[in-house]
């Protein structure tokens, strides 16, 4: 069981929170440091199309199967290890990516990258072991936060510093930069954050992956709560993937266009979650907004292709990334709510898996709809968040009835 908060420990772990968001923070900084840049970086190694495509999806795959194994280690043996494992291996990749001498070995640093950055299940179980339940929303969605700002600093921080025309190694410098800040945020993780919990009795029996899965099949919260993580998260990652060549298509669009609206939807992102969602799901409950949230991504996707000019296109798009910005730090709060304490970074990390599954599955779906009709992707999503209003109408009725 975690330890007792006393008024010491308390503020050690208001302390660790900052920490915690600050390595939030910089993971994204990361990560949208290298995705604007990735195609041009893996040109630079001769790569064709369907290789550029795979290297964007490695990152993803590795983050699928990471997530469940590091949260499940740290309800094992604490947080604090994983965490400073992960970012080290983090910050290894990045080095690693800026010497990659061929395109393959590039795609196995990046897996093996995405493994390494797969802790934010281990972030949100630290969360959940020092917040009070009525609280945790509002601690998720300064999570969320701070993914949204990692996502506007990222991109910016990669084109100011990248120059393609030298080739390979004008990629190099903003690697050095995204292997330094991890290295600093691994340091911050050692000097400040104290363990949560108390690890397990050396062996202790843990539960196999798949039973932990059986288990959260078999709840009806957590069962609910895995499904709408699933489908929004792939009708939303099919948005992203293809909104480059849909403004392309529509208003002929360009990278410049294209960085500012995600940009601004990292801004919208930050702000729901930092400030908006806590304060709603106390007053509502979580249940109802994560259904008002899933209601507007429909909404909001099914009228996308509709837009009749460019100035309103941020409105649009803003509006869905608001919708998601409701539902990420719900989700996470109901899975800690329904989640014994050391079970939590296991069923936390089951739902990141499922969010990695869906960013492997919505693109790839979503390209093949593009080809069709470009506003096909759009309506597509809306129609798949059409199962996931039900279920979270389901988790309100399910609310009111345990009330």
């Amino acid at each position: 069981m975690p330890p007792t908060a006393s008024p010491a420990s308390s503020a050690h772990s208001a302390r660790a929170l900052y920490v915690l968001l600050l390595v939030v923070f910089i993971n994204l900084v990361g990560f949208g440091l290298v995705i604007p840049l990735l195609p041009f970086y893996a040109q630079s190694l001769k790569a064709e199309p369907w290789q550029i495509t795979a290297l964007f999806s490695a990152y993803s795959l590795g983050q699928f199967f990471a997530e469940p194994f590091w949260g499940r280690l740290s309800d094992r043996i604490g947080r604090r290890p994983v965490l400073i494992v992960t970012i080290l291996a983090n910050t290894l990749s990045y080095v690693a990516l800026a010497f990659a001498p061929t395109i393959w070995i590039a795609f196995a640093i990046r897996l093996i990258g995405g493994f390494g950055s797969g802790n934010i299940s281990t972030i949100q179980g630290y969360m959940a072991d020092v917040t009070p339940p009525e609280k945790r929303a509002g601690r998720m969605g300064l999570l969320g936060a701070a993914f949204g700002a990692g996502f506007v600093v990222g991109p910016a921080l990669g084109g100011l510093l990248a120059h393609p025309e030298a080739g390979r190694l004008g990629f190099q410098i903003p690697l050095f930069v995204a292997a330094g800040m991890a290295a600093l945020a691994s340091l911050g993780v050692f000097l400040f954050v104290v363990e949560s919990r108390s690890p397990s009795a050396p062996g202790a029996a843990r539960p196999h992956r798949r039973e932990a899965l059986q288990a959260a099949m078999a709840s009806p919260i957590l069962s609910r709560v895995l499904l709408v993580t699933l489908v929004s998260t792939a009708a939303f990652a099919g948005m992203e993937s293809v909104f480059g060549l849909w403004t392309h298509a529509r208003f002929d669009w360009g990278p410049r266009e294209v960085g500012l609206c995600f940009a601004v939807i990292g801004v919208v992102a930050s702000i729901g979650q930092g400030a908006v969602t806590g304060r709603l799901a106390r007053r509502f409950g979580e249940p109802l907004v994560l259904t008002t949230g899933l209601s507007i991504i429909a909404v909001t996707l099914f009228l996308t292709p509709f837009v009749p000019s460019a100035a309103l296109v941020p409105v649009i798009v803003g509006g869905t990334a608001f919708g998601q910005s409701l539902v990420f730090p719900c989700v996470a709060a109901l899975i800690s709510r329904n989640t014994p304490p050391d079970r939590q970074g296991e069923m936390l990390g089951l739902n990141m898996a499922a969010g990695s599954l869906a960013r492997m599955v919505g693109p790839l779906i979503a390209g093949s709809l593009f080809g069709l009709a470009i506003g096909g992707p759009y309506w597509f999503g809306a129609a798949l968040m059409l199962p996931a209003v039900w279920l979270g109408v389901t988790l309100v009725g399910r609310a009111k009835a345990a009330a």
